[in-house]
Order: structure tokens, then C-alpha cells, then sequence
């Protein structure tokens, strides 16, 4: 079986792509996803003892949590020394389900893929990317963005040239969602293809 690890800077239209690899039948799992999950169930007492009052009604309060980050930028790493064990244990699992039913690919969607090193639980790497023009209209048009806040989160990423460079794959998204299927099925189709050498 071949791990797909799926990353993309902001905008580039990771969720989207996603998505085409789940209609092509591979099992796709979203590490976002995970920790929404996680925020709702198993880390709130962790986060809750390390971060007292980030947490309400059994739910972490990712307002407040942001808060206190903003408050103390070092809480990044121990918020990522509770988090990421649990995100790791969750695609764990479900690679293992995927094998188990018989499945020859699995994806998993990691927005931080290189910023974390996750390249390293992976067997191949698809970037999702698009022009800076494209990237920031996307960008700038969702609820509540402002330019500092792009700007502070495309700080954080690794660049999207470096990631195209280090990609197995690039995916590009600019042209619309029909050559982005098109880039999708073609790469699930030399999986596949390895594989069954």
C-alpha cells in the first residue's frame, strides 16, 4: 500500500483536491479534521491542565486558546507536544483500517506537512499550489481575513517554491477544478500502476 501525504499552502486549494482523491476511491483522512475532533474529546483535559481556562463545556475555546497563544508564542510547542502524539495515533489507525480492507492507496491531508517533518510517514508527497495572485484573491475573500493575518500565516509555511520542489507531485489549481481532476486521476493512476508492478 502507498501512503499519500496532501499538503498545500494556504489557498492553494488542498481541501478541494482532497476531496477529487476521495471521488477517485482513495481513503482520505484530514489531519484538521482530526484535531477538531480532538478540540471536542480527548485533548481538552491536556489542553485544559496546559492552558487553564482555554477550555468551556468540554470543548477547547479556540478563541481563547488563540488568545493566550498570541499572550505567549512558547505555548505553540507544548499545545504541538499534546496535539500531534494524538493526530499521529488517529492516521496510524486509519492507514492500518485502509490496509486491513484491502485498500492498495490511502491519503492523508497534512496542511503543516513539511513544517512538521511529516514527509517521513509518508511514501510520496502531492503538493497543491497555485499562483501568489490566485492564492491571495482565495485568500482575501474568506470571512474575517485581513492582510496581516495572510501575510502572518504565509510567514509561518514553508514557501510554496520549496515545496514544489521537494513534492513527488504538484497539482496545480489555477486553471480550474477540471484539469485539477484530470492532474488527480492521472497520479492515482500511476500509483496504481506501481503498485501492481
Amino acid at each position: 500500500m502507498i501512503t499519500i501525504g496532501l499538503t498545500g499552502s494556504i489557498g492553494m486549494g488542498k481541501s478541494t483536491t482532497a476531496d477529487m482523491f476521495k471521488a477517485a476511491g482513495v481513503p482520505v483522512i484530514s489531519a484538521d479534521e482530526i484535531v477538531h475532533d480532538l478540540y471536542n474529546g480527548a485533548a481538552t483535559p491536556l489542553i485544559e491542565e496546559a492552558f487553564p481556562g482555554a477550555t468551556s463545556n468540554g470543548v477547547v475555546d479556540r478563541g481563547q486558546l488563540s488568545k493566550m497563544l498570541l499572550r505567549d508564542p512558547g505555548g505553540f510547542k507544548r499545545l504541538e507536544a499534546i496535539v500531534h502524539p494524538l493526530v499521529r495515533e488517529r492516521e496510524h489507525a486509519f492507514v492500518e483500517e485502509a490496509r486491513t480492507a484491502g485498500h492498495k492507496l490511502v491519503l492523508i491531508d497534512i496542511p503543516l506537512l513539511y513544517e512538521t517533518g511529516a514527509e517521513d510517514r509518508v511514501d510520496v508527497v502531492v503538493v497543491v499550489s497555485c499562483g501568489p495572485e490566485v492564492q491571495r484573491q482565495r485568500v482575501l475573500s474568506r470571512p474575517g481575513m485581513t492582510e496581516e493575518k495572510f501575510e502572518a500565516i504565509v510567514a509561518r509555511q514553508v514557501p510554496d517554491g520549496e515545496k514544489r520542489r521537494r513534492a513527488d507531485f504538484v497539482i496545480d489549481t489555477s486553471k480550474g477544478l477540471e484539469p485539477a481532476r484530470r492532474q488527480v486521476d492521472e497520479i492515482v493512476g500511476r500509483l496504481r500502476e506501481t503498485i501492481r508492478k
